[in-house]
């Protein structure tokens, strides 16, 4: 028998300072390598995917921010055992507050534009992050966003175990 599949559940978020047009956008440096991402990180146990963002968002950023939509869904594998389902949220906010990245993994956060973080290919932590992005201006562009009631968080409790 082959062995189970088993993705890692991340979550990330977009955070749009709409009349800048800028981005927020942490640095890192993994394995000695410069890497830039939107605050994003793993679900823990009994949270919700809207909870992981909310707590991503604060760790990376210092910022006490609400998800107001999803711009999608999607499935990366990076290798043959390493893959990953990413949930990428958005907030669209009118100024851009100063980050201050709670999380000692994380060097430092900037405000982009999409020209900027385009010319930043090469160090983007996955393809994921210009993917969502160009998804993320789409979905403006067309009026079009997944509400986050379609993520049901009403069954985190742990169910009882079964006598059978």
């Amino acid at each position: 028998m082959s062995q189970r599949y088993k993705p890692n559940v991340t979550v990330a978020c977009i955070i749009h300072a709409t009349s800048q047009d800028k981005y927020l956008m942490v640095e890192e440096w993994i394995e000695g390598e410069q890497r830039f991402n939107q605050p994003a990180g793993h679900l823990e146990a009994n949270e919700s995917l809207i909870q992981a963002c909310e707590r991503e968002v604060f760790e990376e950023t210092g910022l006490s921010l609400k998800p107001q939509g999803l711009v999608g869904i999607y499935q990366f594998s990076a290798s043959e055992d390493l893959a990953f389902v990413r949930f990428t949220f958005f907030v669209q906010l009118n100024d851009m507050p100063s980050p201050t990245p709670q999380d000692k993994a994380i060097h430092s956060a900037h405000w982009l534009s999409f020209e900027q973080i385009e010319a930043k290919q090469s160090l983007l932590r996955s393809p994921l992050v210009l993917d969502c992005l160009k998804d993320y201006l789409n979905n403006v562009q067309t009026g079009q966003s997944y509400p986050l009631g379609l993520l049901n968080s009403g069954r985190l409790t742990i169910a009882q175990a079964s006598k059978a």
